[in-house]
């Protein structure tokens, strides 16, 4: 028997607010977080914009040493973490430790310490490498230093699938609790890519949009899209089982009811183009719900704003709803915070669970006008306030990674 599984907590450092309060309320507003790419001097680079985390000071959240020792993309995390697990009232000194786990992705680590250390190695020589290069580094230290901070010893990975990671770590965190590998776990993305070598690379790939009008950057669906905006921060969610959450009392802020994972088989960085692979993933995650497509009330899109991904996913959700498909409201949160890689998946969960508390669905900011091929209901000039009972939320990642998961109106 599996065991069900709710939300208990919800934590989020974006670039339109550092904690779930500040980004929801931008969210509802439309704001979006993009603007100067500022991290390094882009006087060479063909792209100018970004969506940057602003006014973050790790030690505003922990001490400076600890903060020192750890990368941005793993103070993201814990900050997020730290967020989640207040609000979900869980109390370690009062649980075993080790039915408590982590499962935290990240698409790359911290490209920044390579960059830094690197530069070092060739200007000063290998001694003067930081010796904790590789432990500041590596993906899984978002996962590590979570565990670290709050004192979970039970399962603690990193699933790294480019940019469905956050998406398939909460996927898999959903199964440890279902099969009784855990009682709670501390899910999500963390990310903080925005680096030379890392927008050169999806420069040159010609993966991201070169416009310099933050409003008309990133427009998913759009029929005159031209790439992503890289986007950086984390969000980390508190999963329980339903027997654990009510013998505690605490809020239940959603249940998740399906989960699904594919692999396209097909290319390194493009989607299949009829989007089978996409499509399997979402009828694997309502036939787990056992619901009908016509159930599904709203879809979170991948929705990244390039031409192949957005067309690709549409096909994929035609594929997989039939005629349903023109009934979903459908909307894509990069609009307003870029892509976050690895973290994707993990704030556009938190949309989710907020979308279904609130009865709202935040408009695709940006987009105007669809190409014919695009032909569903995105969102594209306002939101909708409708009642949500059950919430999908899809992420792909380069190397034909799908996954998709199913968020149900907690009932008891």
């Amino acid at each position: 028997m599996k065991r069900r599984v709710v939300v208990t907590g919800l934590g989020a450092v974006t670039p339109i607010g550092n904690n779930v309060k500040d980004f929801w309320k931008s969210i509802r507003a439309g704001t979006a977080g993009i603007g100067p790419l500022t991290k390094f001097d882009i006087s060479k680079y063909k792209v100018k914009l970004a969506a940057e985390v602003k006014n973050f000071q790790a030690e505003n959240y922990m001490d400076a040493k600890t903060a020192r020792r750890m990368e941005a993309f793993s103070q993201y995390a814990v900050v997020a973490a730290k967020e989640a697990i207040q609000q979900s009232e869980i109390q370690m000194e009062k649980e075993d430790p080790y039915r408590v786990g982590v499962i935290i992705g990240s698409g790359v680590g911290s490209l920044q310490a390579v960059e830094r250390e690197y530069e070092k190695l060739l200007s000063k020589g290998p001694s003067r490498v930081n010796p904790l290069l590789v432990p500041m580094m590596i993906s899984n230290m978002a996962s590590g230093n979570v565990s670290i901070q709050l004192g979970a010893k039970g399962k603690c990975t990193d699933v790294l699938t480019a940019c469905a990671s956050g998406t398939h770590s909460i996927g898999d965190a959903f199964r440890a609790i279902q099969y009784g590998d855990a009682d709670v776990m501390i899910a999500g993305g963390s990310e903080n890519a925005i680096t030379s070598i890392g927008v050169s690379g999806f420069m040159n790939m010609t993966a991201l949009t070169t416009c310099e009008d933050p409003v008309r950057a990133s427009i998913p669906f759009d029929k005159y899209r031209a790439g992503f905006v890289m986007g950086e921060g984390a969000g980390i969610i508190v999963l329980e089982e339903l027997e654990h959450a009510k013998k505690r009392r605490v809020k239940i802020l959603a249940e998740v009811v399906g989960y699904g994972a594919t692999a396209d088989a097909y290319h390194i960085t493009a989607p299949l183009e009829d989007g089978e692979g996409s499509a399997h993933a979402m009828s694997l995650a309502m036939k787990e719900a056992g619901i009908m497509p016509k159930q599904i009330d709203y879809i979170n899109a991948h929705g990244t704003g390039t031409n192949l991904n957005d067309l690709a996913e549409t096909k994929a959700i035609k594929l997989a709803f039939g005629e349903a498909a023109y009934y979903i409201k459908i909307n894509s949160t990069k609009s307003m915070i870029g892509h976050l890689l690895g973290a994707a998946g993990g704030v556009e969960f938190i949309v989710c669970v907020k979308s279904i508390l609130d009865g709202f669905i935040h408009q695709t900011v940006g987009s105007t006008e669809t190409d014919e091929e695009c032909d569903l209901d995105y969102c594209i000039g306002a939101p909708a306030e409708q009642e949500i009972i059950y919430a999908m939320s899809n992420s792909l990642g380069f190397g034909g990674h799908n996954a998709t998961l199913i968020i149900r109106k907690y009932e008891n």
